[in-house]
């Protein structure tokens, strides 16, 4: 089992990293050394997400459907594909826009289009695949080792794409994207060998196909669920709404090289896996709610620490707030998760996980798009393109302050007094996360 669990991180790991340079490189070079509008690099970005909801009818039909006797490796391999070619064609996105504003945009629309694709298809069906191997005690193990994996391989991704762009070249971009892609390759292929058994004959399974607006339905419902709904796209718009732009920041704020800024990743990935780490330590022995106020204030403090090193130039500032920023990401994180799991009710289990999926959807949407909307407005407003940053960061920090503010009259004893969720949906849910 141990080898399945090691190969279902390995496929993790690849659809993964495809994403590193690309929020962590592209996004800096297309921000600060070619003055592309962070509205439109927010856009791009966004593809992703918009595709989400395709995962219900892509599970829903690789259920029904198997190719070649395997319901989950094809889904798996064409989605890991579209991945790799989105990473290695990005940069030339990134070079058109330079050269060419509208045909960019469309080719970037297509690249970011293909690669969000090919999560959606990939991720639903390594996950699928990794519930069914595990079996109902094993799930919890195998989701923590994928994700640890994950972390790992991120923090590695971009230590190596930070020193194959120093210095930094459109070549040198170029072949860091390629590393990756050929990187990305290789460690799902090697995941895949032998992972899934062929099926002796078709087998149809049934699946729950939810609409987004039955899961507003349940919500709906109940007054603690839609106050925790709003809890969650509040605190994770802030969380992920910074990832566009904190390195360009660094670029603007303190001239960093591209080496150093795709560093910065590595440096947030390392305290969140710290962090995460201490607080699968604390669950059970510490209140959740408490854990989750932890990561709150933490995060704040991450959020004005960043803000205060734009006002300041001070680096030593910010890598500060980075660190607090990572470290209160990680605590956040499974606080929240086993919380999520907390805020369902027997009859109704897929949907409030569904709807709690769509509530991190909708998050990274509103984050995303408001990063990049309000940098862009302030700086032409102001003509200080640093005054667009620290804007969106102290936006950010008003949104945890905010959510902090919700998370003491959230109750999970208010809003459910039954038994515990299954360790299925508690994979099920950390795989959006």
């Amino acid at each position: 089992m141990l080898r399945k669990r090691l190969q279902l991180g390995l496929i993790h790991v690849a659809v993964a990293i495809t994403l590193v340079p690309i929020n962590s490189t592209l996004n800096r070079v297309l921000i600060k050394e070619m003055a592309v509008s962070a509205t439109l690099v927010a856009i791009l970005a966004i593809l992703p997400y918009l595709f989400s909801p395709i995962q219900v009818w892509i599970g829903s039909f690789s259920d029904r459907h198997p190719i070649g006797g395997y319901r989950r490796t094809p889904y798996i391999l064409f989605g890991l594909l579209l991945c790799v070619l989105g990473v290695a064609v990005s940069p030339q996105v990134a070079f058109l826009l330079d050269q060419d504003r509208l045909m960019g945009t469309l080719l970037g629309i297509l690249v970011f289009g293909a690669w969000g694709m090919g999560y959606n298809f990939s991720a639903v069906s390594y996950l699928s695949l990794a519930s069914e191997i595990s079996g109902e005690k094993g799930r919890g193990r195998t989701v923590a080792v994928m994700f640890v994996m994950m972390i790992i391989g991120i923090i590695f991704t971009a230590l190596t794409v930070s020193n194959l762009v120093d210095p930094y070249t459109p070549q040198a971009l170029q072949f860091a994207f390629l590393v990756v892609a050929v990187a990305a390759l290789v460690l799902g292929l090697i995941g895949m060998v032998k992972l899934e058994e062929r099926l002796a004959a078709p087998a149809l399974s049934a699946s729950e196909n939810y609409s987004w607006g039955q899961m507003f339905g349940v919500i709906l419902q109940n007054r603690q669920a839609t106050f925790f709904f709003w809890y969650l796209v509040i605190l994770l718009a802030a969380l992920l709404g910074q990832d566009i732009l904190l390195e360009p920041f660094g670029a603007e704020a303190f001239e960093m090289s591209v080496k150093t800024t795709t560093r910065i990743t590595s440096i947030w990935g390392a305290c969140n896996l710290l962090t995460l780490i201490l607080a699968g330590i604390l669950e059970g022995r510490t209140q959740k709610k408490t854990v989750a106020r932890w990561g709150g204030w933490m995060t704040l403090l991450g959020f004005l620490l960043i803000f205060s090193s734009g006002l300041l130039r001070n680096s030593s500032v910010f890598y500060s707030g980075v660190v607090l920023l990572g470290s209160g990401t990680g605590l956040a994180t499974v606080s929240n998760l086993s919380l999520m799991l907390d805020m369902t009710t027997p009859a109704n289990v897929g949907l409030y996980i569904g709807a709690w999926g769509m509530a991190n959807a909708l998050s990274r949407l509103i984050g995303t798009l408001l990063s990049g909307i309000v940098r862009d407005v302030v700086t032409q407003l102001s003509q200080s393109p640093l005054s667009g940053y620290l804007t969106v960061f102290g936006i950010e920090a008003l949104f945890i302050a905010v959510s902090l503010a919700m998370l003491g009259k959230i109750s999970v004893e208010q809003f459910r007094k039954a038994s515990a969720v299954s360790v299925v949906e508690r994979a099920a849910l950390a795989s959006d996360l």
